[in-house]
């Protein structure tokens, strides 16, 4: 399958090379490849010059198999055996320790304690809704705070949504704003015994129908996490706004990683709408994992009705083989050889080379016609094969037709699928290649 004319092609290699593109995030729906993607652009990159960061939020650890390392985590870690003048360092997200190094950061060392040591923090830190894309967001911005690296490259989580990764900013300072936190940061702001008097009074009902359900504990936990806390809720909020404004930046490009499906295509086409709704610089889209074939000139029904005749043509073999086995009339004082000679067939082939099933059990049949019935066989399920195979090609085609047709305006890059998994720095390089050279159109 290859690029229409309708859509414009990716060129990734320029957009790498570019001393101004800083930061490029990968994103899109599950399972359509942005850890491989991410990790092949950092390869690629890092080859051709570039000084690059590859941040993860995949915890299958692949990334870390494939280059070489036996771990990541939340620190970058220079990967060996990548040729070239560059530099290419990799990390994984570590969602609570990079939760604890803002706290640690922006509190004194007493409140930092009080804070981390919190069982509601404790529970917040580690899973709730929209932590683990805020803290992404938080570890984008100081990676480009520190400027130890020309080239950013996100994989972004894998996520129900791939627009999670925008808006958790947003839904974790809903959070912090939201009644329920102010109500709760309201007696420690109020102080002394009026806010005793406010916490008694007006939260009287909430809290008796609430430590029934939660635990009296859980309040109090929270409570105190909000009155810790409070001076710094103001910093996660002007954070995330500075690292919503760097998405936005001409210095970052966006790259949709979508695979030729229709659901993941219709992901990719609201992220797309997205971006665009929000002013964010799109790349492209990189339509991973594209089937081909080299004997795409051999359409799905040339092939199956090649399979069919062949097909056909055994059936007649057997009902040849069949008569000549029920005893047809053979001039007396003849050789069998002297009846093919006098009235040949016209398709079927002599009874010798009949199917092996239509031989009497005691004879034994030639070498020569088993390994022709086996031939037809192998041909006729190859070319079954092969319709399949194109009418997969077909229907990817008709996929990325639709995305095109409603977004002509994006590039699109196809990698073709590799016949096995990527596990190292060479099967990256093989995708990126490939990724290089998907935006052609020929």
């Amino acid at each position: 399958m290859t690029l229409d004319s309708a859509a414009a092609p990716l060129e990734i290699d320029p957009l790498l090379d570019d001393p101004a593109t800083r930061i490029v995030v990968c994103c899109g729906s599950g399972g359509v490849g942005k850890t491989t993607t991410a990790a092949a652009l950092g390869v690629r990159a890092a080859e051709r010059g570039r000084k690059v960061v590859v941040l993860t939020i995949d915890p299958a650890r692949r990334l870390a198999q494939s280059m070489g390392i036996d771990s990541l985590d939340n620190t970058p870690r220079q990967v060996k055996g990548v040729g070239g003048p560059g530099e290419l360092h990799a990390m994984m997200l570590d969602m609570k320790r990079t939760f604890d190094e803002i706290v640690e950061a922006h509190a004194d060392p007493d409140r930092a304690r009080a804070i981390l040591e919190n069982p509601f923090y404790q529970s917040l830190s580690a899973g709730f809704a929209g932590t683990q894309e805020y803290m992404a967001m938080e570890k984008l911005g100081q990676l480009r705070a520190r400027d130890d690296w020309d080239l950013i490259i996100v994989d972004t989580p894998p996520s129900r949504s791939a627009l999670d990764f925008l808006d958790a900013p947003k839904r974790l300072g809903s959070f912090l704003d939201g009644k329920f936190i102010r109500l709760l940061m309201a007696p420690a702001k109020m102080g002394g015994r009026a806010g005793m008097k406010f916490l008694n009074v007006g939260m009287s009902m909430m809290t008796g129908t609430l430590g029934k359900l939660l635990g009296g504990q859980f309040l109090r936990d929270v409570q105190t996490f909000i009155t810790a806390m409070d001076t710094m809720f103001g910093g996660f909020r002007t954070r995330a706004d500075a690292t919503y404004r760097l998405l936005q930046a001409p210095g970052t490009a966006f790259l949709v990683v979508a695979a030729p499906e229709r659901d993941a295509l219709r992901e990719a086409a609201y992220f797309v709408e997205r971006l665009a709704a929000e002013e964010m610089p799109l790349a492209g889209l990189v339509l991973n994992r594209v089937h081909g074939s080299g004997a795409a000139r051999l359409s799905a029904e040339r092939a199956r009705a090649a399979a069919e005749n062949l097909e056909d043509s055994r059936i007649v073999d057997q009902e040849a083989g069949n008569a000549q086995g029920r005893g047809s009339a053979v001039p007396e004082g003849s050789s069998p050889e002297a009846s093919e000679t006098h009235e040949p067939p016209l398709e079927a082939p002599a009874p010798d080379e009949s199917d092996v099933s239509t031989l009497p059990a005691a004879s034994a049949a030639p070498e020569s016609v088993a390994s022709v019935t086996t031939v037809e066989q192998l041909t006729a399920g190859l070319l079954r094969l092969h319709a399949e195979r194109m009418q997969v090609l077909a229907r990817e085609e008709r996929t990325r037709d639709r995305f095109t047709a409603l977004h002509p305006e994006v590039a699109v890059a196809e990698v073709p699928a590799l016949p096995g998994d990527v596990h190292d720095l060479a099967g990256l390089r093989a995708i990126a290649d490939r990724l290089a050279a998907g935006g052609t159109t020929s």
